[in-house]
């Protein structure tokens, strides 16, 4: 039995802010980050979600004939609510076996002339397989949307995720490697495109001092709590209330309503992710040593699968993401684990067309894959806060729960 602990380690590795990152400053965020990044100018929104919803109003009034929107079976929520407030159809693919990406056959099998838009996922910060999209969006017209919420910094043959497909979009969530509490940036390599993006945000998205107000609120309560001595109080006691009463859903936060607030993002909270985003790169490059540090550690439990990028990709290292031979071994690791303040969770509880609140939004579908991996999958905090100790420790478990 591991030892309880005063202090709690995070799920995901997020930048943590400093006090001087709250004072007042310049409203250059995104063009600072598109300035790290080497892209073309970023659109800041008011979250990854609001990002999508915006990018999927554009691009069906440019095809107003196509209505459906092909998405991961095994995928954030969001991205299924996102199509759906933006008046649109989830259409699911499948994922490969035992992988996060969609599989190939699966994908050509969901796309036709309805198609407007395929949504691939870099799950995780580990970079998909956005080329094998290409192809199939190219070949029925469609469009293709990087989802990047979970990866920004990521790069792919030495070039940001988000530059392949039509349009790209980061988190600046909660957790995420740079926040601002909530907010995302929008991408797009084609100037006109670009311009449609903007326009259709300066239509959509209205000035709401309420909810800027409650998340500069927020953002001041997440600079003083996501450490590991405040990590317990906003995440860790949550999470055991949550799994005592045997709701993962809660536990994990999986748990949205089904609308995408939109407003617009302050100058302060700019500000705020300005003054942080100085530091992103750096900390991003601490994060992938010590993930490369510990994943051969990993690699020496029988029956454990740690996923990676494909050749050329570097992702981001928010946590290192595992499969286990299957899911009642799974569940034995994450009996000791998961409440243990050691930063092991799991990424999302179900496939999408299991989740009971989405019945009205993801059509019911076989997706054995998806399933699978929802049931096998667990993740591991790579926070600069887990000691060798701690990692050593979560490995003992895994290597008692494979025996």
């Amino acid at each position: 039995m591991l030892p309880r602990r005063r202090h709690e380690l995070p799920p995901t590795a997020g930048l943590p802010l400093r006090p001087g990152d709250l004072l007042p400053g310049a409203a250059t965020l995104a063009a600072q980050v598109a300035a790290q990044l080497g892209t073309p100018p970023l659109q800041l929104e008011c979250s990854g979600t609001a990002s999508l919803l915006i990018a999927l109003t554009a691009l069906r009034e440019l095809q107003p004939l196509r209505r459906q929107v092909v998405i991961p079976a095994f995928t954030c929520p969001l991205v299924a609510i996102a199509v759906h407030r933006a008046g649109l159809e989830v259409k699911l693919c499948d994922l490969r076996a035992g992988h996060y990406d969609m599989d190939p056959a699966a994908l050509q099998g969901a796309c036709n002339e309805h198609t407007l838009a395929i949504v691939p996922t870099h799950l995780g910060g580990r970079v998909a397989n956005v080329d094998a999209t290409l192809a199939v969006a190219r070949a029925v017209g469609a469009y293709v949307i990087e989802d990047a919420a979970q990866a920004l910094g990521a790069r792919k043959d030495g070039r940001s995720v988000g530059l392949l497909g039509d349009v790209g979009f980061f988190s600046l969530a909660a957790g995420k490697g740079l926040s601002i509490y909530e907010g995302g940036l929008l991408l797009a390599r084609d100037p006109l495109l670009r311009d449609r993006l903007a326009r259709t945000a300066a239509r959509i998205v209205p000035r709401s001092i309420g909810w800027e107000w409650r998340r500069s609120v927020e953002l001041l309560g997440y600079a003083a709590l996501y450490r590991p001595h405040g990590l317990r109080l906003a995440y860790g006691n949550p999470l055991r209330r949550a799994l005592r009463r045997g709701d993962p859903v809660s536990a994990v936060g999986d748990d949205f309503p089904l609308t995408v607030p939109l407003h617009r993002v302050g100058r302060w909270r700019q500000a705020v992710g300005a003054h942080a985003a100085a530091r992103l790169p750096a900390f991003l490059d601490q994060l992938s040593a010590q993930a490369q540090r510990r994943r051969p550690r990993l690699h020496r439990i029988d029956g454990i699968t740690v996923l990676d990028d494909p050749p050329g990709a570097n992702g981001t290292w928010p946590f290192l993401l595992l499969l286990l031979p299957d899911q009642q071994r799974r569940d034995a690791a994450l009996a000791q684990l998961w409440q243990a303040g050691l930063g092991v969770s799991r990424l999302y509880i179900h496939a999408l067309p299991d989740y009971t609140y989405l019945a009205g939004v993801v059509p019911a579908q076989q997706v054995p894959h998806a399933r699978d991996f929802a049931a096998r999958s667990l993740s591991i905090s790579n926070s600069p806060w887990m000691t060798d100790a701690d990692f050593e420790a979560i490995c003992g478990v895994l290597e008692a729960a494979l025996r």
